[in-house]
């Protein structure tokens, strides 16, 4: 008998599945540098619907599928039109028909949430406005590989408390990383997700901090995370959002709070001399593309555990 495991969120991976997925995440890697290949979702399908423009996404899926032997195919808004053109439920039940996975990338969380209530097949969140799972978990398992150990990790995030901030947090927190966040007055993750994360973190509030002192936010640690300000839908309050963040800029003056060599972390796009600055980012410090790097090897291995877990008897 086959079951659905879906990626709408962190929360529908444990701790035991992100282990599994991130040594399978290891074992593609070191393959893929010898240039080896094996053919683990050899004639499987991936429907990918995106409603938000994409670089690393739209990429490492698409390129991940062909190097894992199957084929995807992308949708636009315009060919699909979710939940105007044709229903969510309707769209899911046409998509399960075809393809083995789903992966959806598109402004409110609640069509992640209903596709998967009406897709038998496995469906994956690759970016809505409350999460971004994907990102996360490429993020920890580039911060693994740098620091050696979860438990090690003292990540502080400066900037908006946005999708990628959510994830963050409650991925942080299921690894046991020791987790602060600055953002501006007003610009805090969401009071739920904080909640939940800290009653997943092993040191409960001890483990997560959310602060306005963007110094204060970086002492001690060893890794820095920023983001841009205004995330796509928000165009409009982008003047807002500059003057508002403009404390949180991650220059050299700024990084110096944190442990020398700490590591620099940003999911990309970045907006260079806004939220952080070229001599950061292009910087010795910087792990920012092996993080976009990363999304292909993790990504695969996501693709590969939820396709294992829908077949398992």
């Amino acid at each position: 008998m086959s079951s659905k495991k879906d990626f709408r969120g962190i929360e529908d991976f444990t701790r035991d599945d992100v282990s599994q997925v991130f040594q399978l995440a290891r074992t593609l890697k070191a393959e893929a540098r010898r240039g080896q290949f094996r053919p683990l979702l050899g004639g499987c399908s991936l429907a990918m619907l995106f409603e938000k423009p994409s670089l690393r996404t739209r990429a490492t899926f698409d390129l991940g599928m062909a190097q894992l032997g199957g084929h995807a195919i992308y949708f636009t808004p315009g060919e699909v039109g979710l939940g105007k053109r044709e229903s969510i439920p309707d769209v899911g039940r046409n998509l399960e028909r075809w393809f083995d996975l789903v992966v959806l990338r598109t402004f409110a969380h609640a069509n992640v949430e209903q596709l998967a209530a009406h897709c038998s097949k496995p469906v994956i969140n690759a970016l809505s406005d409350h999460e971004h799972p994907c990102q996360a978990m490429s993020d920890y398992f580039t911060l693994g590989e740098h620091l050696g150990s979860f438990d090690q990790a003292r990540l502080g995030y400066l900037g908006d408390g946005n999708n990628v901030t959510h994830s963050l947090l409650l991925l942080g927190a299921l690894l046991g990383a020791d987790l602060r966040v600055a953002t501006p007055a007003g610009y805090e993750p969401d009071p739920q997700v904080v909640r939940r994360a800290r009653a997943l973190h092993p040191r409960g509030e001890a483990g997560v901090w959310i602060g306005h002192d963007p110094r204060e936010c970086l002492k001690g640690r060893n890794a820095v995370y920023t983001d841009i300000w205004a995330s796509m839908g928000q165009e409009s309050e982008a003047e807002q959002r500059a003057r508002a963040f403009a404390a949180y800029r991650l220059d050299r003056s700024l990084l110096a709070q944190a442990e020398p060599g700490a590591k620099v972390m940003h999911c990309l796009p970045a907006h260079r001399g806004e939220e952080i600055t070229d001599e950061v980012i292009d910087g010795p410090q910087s792990i920012v593309f092996d993080q976009a790097e990363n999304r292909l090897h993790v990504q695969k291995a996501i693709l590969i555990y939820l396709h294992r877990a829908f077949r398992k008897d």
